[in-house]
């Protein structure tokens, strides 16, 4: 691992936490803050999930013979 890797994966990990701090700030604010912030989370899990089992089906679909 080069000298650039190791700063260039510092950099990325201090961004994750800092933005994990900033996401906690905004989750724990006042409002609507803390249910927009799990709409929003719900909304992605949501889709990444449809359009995981439709990759699934279509790489599925691939291998097997009509």
């Amino acid at each position: 691992m080069t000298v650039e890797t190791a700063v260039a994966l510092n950099v990325i990990v201090d961004n994750l936490t800092e933005m994990i701090g900033l996401f906690t700030d905004v989750a724990l604010g006042e409002g609507l803050a803390p249910l927009l912030v799990a709409a929003g989370g719900i909304l992605i899990v949501a889709s990444v999930g449809v359009f995981g089992v439709l990759t699934l089906g279509a790489i599925g679909s691939l291998f097997t013979s009509d």
